[in-house]
């Protein structure tokens, strides 16, 4: 097998994760509003009122895939703002503690570690070797003192997915916000607000073929929310700004044209995950896939290559034009072990040895082929070279 990439092949993107090439029908979605609903939506003439219309056609949209109010949607930046902007407005001057599970993404932990500098503090939600919340310690330490919970719905390393619903209802029990971080998952799996029952839920567009810039933060009807910026009165008080509507109506594109092919598009990438898992494990054994067994995205694989570095299996992956990474983009950089996986009770070593594959609908099945056999090349070599045993 060939480590290296034929001429004539273009590199593989295997990093969808971190994000995704924006669709087609995006571009053209947002080239139209450019042109056509260019003016400030906050305008009272013509052209403002044209573009109000398709920022409130694009939020009815959104709200109505996401089974949600329209007016429980405030447009963010991205998903790091909408967490931001939930954990801010929801703790904001107030004691007591804040849950949070571990292993949680940087923006969610970021956020929090902030908030408690504030004088709140902070718990860790344990979970199992899957990945998955432990219910009954976790709804064990909600009490009246507990301001906030938060729970990654998708985990964006591992794509093991969570089921929130008894501690969601534990939390409404209690009159404890749940925030979820669905920036994984929506887009990519259905997502019903009314159903999850939670306070909160953030999303970002370039999760799914979307642009960068935009995301969203449901809000469920009722809550009181301290802004995170000062300024105008946009988004009914709750995020200040000029709403970057050609983004907005990219976004609910994107997800329109999930919603119209999200059975199709699941079961090819998800044909094509099963697949690139079987190649690796047969030819790089032992392989080890974190996650596997339990419900997970379709899209995501997460595997160890004992006996290999994962930043070494990394570069050279990079050299041989496979695009991947060793887990969330937010926290490259770090030599540590992923949080995630050491919170599944994986051992360090194992943790250092894992990279994240993440696929997305405009994968081909050609590129999954490409791909296993540069990898298990790759996995060989390395392994040869460095004269370790797995």
């Amino acid at each position: 097998m060939s480590v290296g990439p034929a001429a004539s092949q273009q590199p593989i993107y295997l990093d969808n994760n971190a994000t995704t090439r924006i669709a087609p029908e995006v571009l053209q979605s947002m080239q139209d509003c450019w042109e056509a609903g260019f003016a400030n939506p906050g305008s009272q003439h013509g052209f403002g009122r044209a573009a109000r219309t398709r920022l409130e056609d694009a939020r009815e949209s959104i709200a109505e895939i996401l089974d949600a109010d329209p007016a429980e949607l405030i447009f963010t930046s991205g998903g790091t703002e909408a967490i931001n902007l939930a954990v801010h407005g929801l703790t904001c001057g107030r004691r007591g503690t804040l849950l949070l599970t571990r292993g949680e993404h940087p923006a969610v932990r970021e956020a929090c570690s902030y908030a408690a500098g504030y004088g709140l503090q902070q718990h860790e939600l344990p979970v199992n070797e899957h990945g998955l919340l432990c219910e009954s310690e976790a709804i064990r330490l909600l009490d009246d003192q507990t301001r906030l919970a938060c729970l990654i719905l998708a985990h964006n390393e591992t794509g093991v997915l969570q089921n929130p619903s008894a501690f969601s209802s534990a939390c409404q029990a209690r009159n404890v916000p749940l925030l979820l971080d669905a920036v994984q998952a929506v887009g990519k799996v259905p997502v019903s607000f009314r159903r999850l029952g939670v306070a909160a839920l953030a999303f970002g567009a370039h999760k799914f073929h979307g642009p960068r810039g935009v995301g969203g933060l449901l809000l469920r009807r009722g809550l009181r929310l301290t802004p995170l910026l000062h300024g105008g009165h946009q988004e009914g008080g709750r995020r200040p700004g000029t709403e970057p509507v050609p983004l907005i109506v990219g976004m609910a594109r994107a997800l329109q044209l999930w919603q119209a092919h999200h059975e199709e598009t699941t079961r090819h990438i998800s044909t094509l995950r099963d697949q690139l898992e079987d190649l690796l494990r047969q030819n790089c054994d032992p392989a080890r896939i974190h996650g596997r067994g339990t419900a997970r995205l379709p899209n995501t694989v997460s595997i160890a290559f004992p006996g290999v570095s994962g930043e070494a299996l990394l570069v050279n992956l990079h050299m041989a034009g496979v695009a991947c990474s060793l887990g969330s983009t937010c926290a490259s950089g770090s030599a540590e072990a992923a949080p995630a996986l050491l919170a599944m009770g994986i051992p360090n070593d194992v943790c250092r040895s894992t990279i994240r594959l993440s696929l997305s609908r405009m994968t081909t099945p050609d590129e999954v082929h490409r791909a296993a056999s540069i990898i298990s090349a790759t996995v060989q070599r390395l392994r040869s070279t460095s004269g370790s045993s797995p």
